[in-house]
């Protein structure tokens, strides 16, 4: 079986020529990320993405996770490597500094949460977790809670999970059931149940942070009642000892399609008497400070689509230079490496294409966030924050529909052999498929994308993204060897143009069209986005080319790597286009009972 073996060349391309690592580099607070750090970090990291992370992936797959005496027990090997990965201090690569952390850009931890989720997620879905807890944290919390807590999550010392969803509150956080009293020393007593909390409880931590969304008796009802609660597996003493077991326990772990590995709980708490917990924040505003930690989850779960998308192409690529069979088609030779069949090296560039341009839109944003965190320019801070906002739900909905495809069609390139699980690309397909629907489904990026980040501003955001985009359709157009790239953006862009024109024409009632048609937006947007980083990349490889620096075979291969981008997935964009017009009246008249 075939390891992964992460793809450092493309990650430096993208770094150092889109997603500007040298820029990001100078702002304050990141001074010591220099390129050779970089490189550093990046190396050592698909080392240990290779040797360590890989070969665990099948045990996980095939083993699962158990409930044994009250403890969830995770697979072989499992503490073993999470204690390598914590002494490593890998936890702690993007947390801050003044808490034990590295205090490391987003836009290099990107490419090293690509690695272990490519290599291994079910596992690695676990130490992402503390990220989005410690911002939260760090923003909300109370400074007693800030330094019992913070320093071990960011060791590693201590997991965390944030606790949202219950049996008759899914996607709908408003109708929250679990309830918080206060006590008298000024703590609270949680009782309720959540559902699909992961690693919700495990062996591979001395203790769990939850941080749980509960109503206060008397808590309007609705999201604005709300708040946000520190629940801990075990209480700490006052001396920073861990004292007695909280009333809190998982009562069941799921069995899933995939991600095996990751204990998927369900867990109670105040079965007897109420579980400890401190309040984080203000009252009522538990939402507002949890979608701290969903837009962190959101982008790392985008980072999980293109991941095992790029994981299915290792495979399916090894495969169809190995595997022979049948004619060349041009040549007529026999028994040749499928490679050399038409349709099968198309959906290897399809392949390929889909996890470049995703990963660059993904990589690209992570320096939007440190941009907007660190840059001392004002308007640069407001600029990225905003192009941020507008591009998460595509960085989360279009990344993991694309990575779903990829690893499908890997399946499809390995023909009957990949629908036998011994050859392992089918738990790329399984474990993939989960990334399109928690952290908030495709659907719901879309609505988010639409209601939220259109209309509430009136499309100024999205006029902000369609002016930087231009301004490289303008470059391409103004050399001459990327002329036809140049144009052919320059066509999407009139579309988005339209779609966005149609979009705030619509008022509040007929907003259920818009919606209709969200999914379609959201990947047309997606895949504008895509061809506007491939242009980009083929610019930079062409001026890199002429320079006489860089290996020019790889280089050259970005530039027809775009043109293939531009060929095949680029007339996507006005697909989208009209199924977003026609969606309204044909989804919204037809009637349900006719179902």
């Amino acid at each position: 079986m075939n390891e992964y073996v992460a793809p450092l060349r493309d990650m430096r391309f993208i770094l150092s020529s889109l997603a500007g690592i040298d820029e990001i580099g100078r702002l304050p607070g990141y001074e010591e990320t220099t390129p050779d750090l970089v490189d550093a970090i990046l190396e050592e990291a698909g080392k240990f993405s290779s040797g360590v992370l890989s070969p665990l992936n099948p045990v996980g797959d095939a083993e699962g996770c158990r409930v044994e005496n009250g403890v969830v027990r995770t697979a072989t090997g499992w503490s073993e490597v999470y204690a390598q990965f914590r002494d490593a201090g890998w936890v702690g690569l993007a947390m801050p500094a003044q808490y034990g952390g590295q205090g490391l850009p987003k836009a290099v931890a990107a490419p090293v949460n690509e690695m272990w989720f490519a290599a291994n997620l079910a596992f690695s879905l676990l130490p992402p977790m503390a990220v989005g807890s410690v911002d939260t944290l760090m923003r909300a919390a109370s400074d007693d809670l800030k330094a019992c807590y913070i320093p071990r999550m960011v060791s590693g010392e201590w997991t965390a999970t944030m606790d949202l969803t219950e049996p008759n509150a899914g996607s709908d956080l408003g109708a929250i059931q679990t309830r918080a009293e206060s006590h008298a020393d000024g703590s609270y007593r949680l009782f309720g149940q959540k559902i699909f909390i992961t690693y919700g409880d495990h062996d591979l931590a001395e203790n769990i942070v939850h941080l749980v969304l509960a109503r206060m008796s008397g808590a309007p009802a609705g999201v604005r009642g709300i708040s946000m609660f520190l629940v801990p597996k075990y209480l700490v003493n006052a001396d920073g000892t861990l004292g007695a077991r909280n009333d809190m326990h998982c009562i069941s772990v799921e069995h899933k399609l995939g991600i095996h590995g990751s204990p998927t709980c369900t867990m109670s708490y105040g079965d007897a008497g109420g579980a400890v917990g401190y309040l984080v924040g203000e009252p009522g505003r538990g939402l507002e400070y949890m979608f701290v930690m969903v837009n962190e989850s959101r982008f790392n779960v985008g980072l999980q689509g293109i991941a095992l998308g790029d994981r299915a192409y290792q495979k399916a690529l090894t495969y169809a230079r190995e595997r022979t069979q049948g004619r060349d088609a041009i040549t007529g030779e026999a028994n040749v490496p499928i490679i050399r069949h038409p349709d099968v090296k198309r959906m290897l560039l399809v392949m390929r294409a889909s996890v470049m341009a995703t990963r660059m839109l993904a990589y690209v944003a992570a320096g939007w966030f440190d941009k907007a965190r660190h840059h001392p320019d004002e308007v640069t801070v407001a600029q990225c924050r905003s192009l941020v906002d507008l591009l998460m739900p595509v960085v989360k909905g279009w990344s993991t529909e694309l990575g779903i495809e990829v690893a499908n069609m890997g399946i499809q390139i390995h023909g009957g052999m990949g629908f036998i699980e011994e050859t392992g690309v089918a738990q790329y397909l399984r474990d993939v498929r989960i990334t399109a629907i928690y952290e908030g489904t495709t659907g719901i990026q879309a609505n988010d994308l639409i209601s939220r980040k259109i209309l509430r501003d009136g499309g100024a955001a999205l006029g902000l993204l369609i002016a930087e985009i231009r301004s490289s359709s303008h470059q391409a157009l103004e050399d001459g060897r990327t002329t036809s790239l140049g144009r052919e953006l320059e066509r999407s862009l009139a579309l988005l143009e339209d779609a966005r024109d149609w979009i705030l024409s619509h008022e509040s009632d007929t907003i259920g069209e818009l919606l209709a048609g969200g999914t379609s937006f959201l990947r047309m947007l997606g895949t504008i986005c895509g061809a506007w980083q491939m242009t980009r990349a083929a610019l930079v490889a062409q001026n890199t080319i002429d320079e006489g620096q860089g290996d020019v075979v790889y280089l050259q291969g970005i530039i027809e790597l775009a043109r293939f981008y531009f060929a095949q997935l680029l007339p996507q964009v006005a697909m989208h286009m009209e199924m977003l017009n026609r969606a309204g009246p044909a989804v919204l008249q037809f009637p349900d009972t006719a179902l």
